[in-house]
């Protein structure tokens, strides 16, 4: 009895517990985030530049929402892992408290017999007594791991009333700067846009090629000349969206057809800016690829996106870097769908894809050339 108590002991000591970052600071962390980007909105309403004020709270707001999915996704994660380690020991630890019952209810002559004789029992009892106080941090472990499990429960009720605030503020945000772009009346233009001869294009091409070939047919007037040069940021100019790559250049598609550009898939609704400072060169549906933003970031130089829902600004103008051009498409997921998928971290809340086209001297060119991959 006593060897096998012992020996149950010094099998829960060797159990050690994984150190790992703490999820509950990530979720506490994700809801601060949320709670400053609600202040951002506020302050946003007097703010001299509204639309660069108000990009960088729809951008406070996506980082926020994407980190508490993230810090709720490891804190399922870390709850699951708790409780499958206690369900595991279970049985072991009711075996131990029942010896250890016996040992505590037995008589004390009883506990001086052992097998060995008066020498096995002082073995053994030192033996009980150099395990004790290790006994005694197991307690302790199992105790925190149990309170562990009760904080991300208490989380994961809390985090609804957060994502309900967040998930309004961020509606909201973006409402207030399609609204804010709407109304900007300070970029300089390059050109003057003619819908008419725009119209006359589309209809008389069947490929994006065909399309931006024609581009300077589009304006009325002559198209001032641009000094722009985007030669030292080759390899460094961010992407239009935050996302993943799904299929890079000329990779073929589910169908089969090889494309000359990037696929990123991103959230619904997200934001998308233009990489660098650009002139609108077109924006509006084309052909099959939906809504398309056409930007030219030096002379022979255009950078294609298709594939968002909403655009914003208008042809002509000349746009800053990290200037908003419209949204993707798609529809916000609800609090409990988020709730519900908060385990799951393979990527699948990335639901709409943009598609990314660099074309230099009217030929389509590798974006990884230009663009940041990481």
């Amino acid at each position: 009895m006593m060897r096998r108590a012992v020996f149950l002991i010094l099998c829960l000591l060797g159990q050690a517990a994984v150190a790992a970052e703490d999820p509950a600071t990530a979720a506490r962390a994700a809801s601060a985030q949320l709670e400053a980007a609600t202040l951002q909105l506020q302050a946003a309403d007097s703010a001299r530049d509204r639309v660069k004020a108000l990009t960088e709270t729809v951008r406070a707001y996506e980082a926020g929402l994407a980190a508490m999915r993230d810090g709720l996704r490891r804190v399922a994660r870390r709850e699951a892992q708790l409780v499958a380690q206690l369900q595991a020991r279970q049985d072991e630890v009711a075996d131990l408290l029942g010896i250890l019952q016996t040992i505590e209810t037995s008589a004390p002559p009883v506990l001086l017999l052992h097998p060995s004789g008066p020498l096995g029992a002082a073995r053994s009892a030192m033996m009980l007594a150099e395990v004790t106080p290790g006994l005694h941090a197991r307690v302790e472990v199992l105790k925190r791991d149990l309170e562990e499990v009760q904080t991300l429960r208490l989380l994961q009720q809390n985090a609804a009333d957060t994502l309900q605030s967040g998930l309004a503020g961020v509606q909201r945000a973006r409402a207030e700067l399609s609204t804010a772009i709407a109304d900007r009346t300070d970029l300089p233009r390059r050109f003057a846009y003619d819908p008419v001869r725009t119209s006359i294009l589309i209809a008389s091409t069947e490929t994006l090629q065909g399309f931006a070939s024609g581009l300077a047919n589009i304006v009325e007037g002559e198209i001032a000349e641009s000094s722009a040069d985007i030669s030292a940021q080759r390899g460094q100019v961010p992407l239009p969206v935050q996302g993943l790559v799904l299929r890079g250049f000329g990779a073929r598609d589910a169908a089969g057809i090889a494309r000359p550009g990037l696929l990123i898939a991103a959230r619904p609704r997200a934001l998308v800016s233009s990489p660098t400072a650009a002139t609108i060169r077109y924006r509006g549906p084309l052909l099959d690829l939906g809504n398309v933003v056409i930007l030219e970031p030096q002379s022979d130089m255009l950078f294609v996106l298709s594939g968002l829902a909403e655009v914003f600004g208008e042809a002509g103008q000349v746009i800053p870097k990290g200037t908003p051009v419209g949204l993707m498409g798609g529809a916000t997921p609800e609090i409990g769908a988020i709730l519900s998928l908060s385990g799951d971290g393979a990527g699948t809340d990335r639901t709409e894809t943009l598609y990314i086209e660099v074309r230099l001297h009217d030929t389509p060119v590798d974006p990884e050339i230009w663009f940041r991959i990481d």
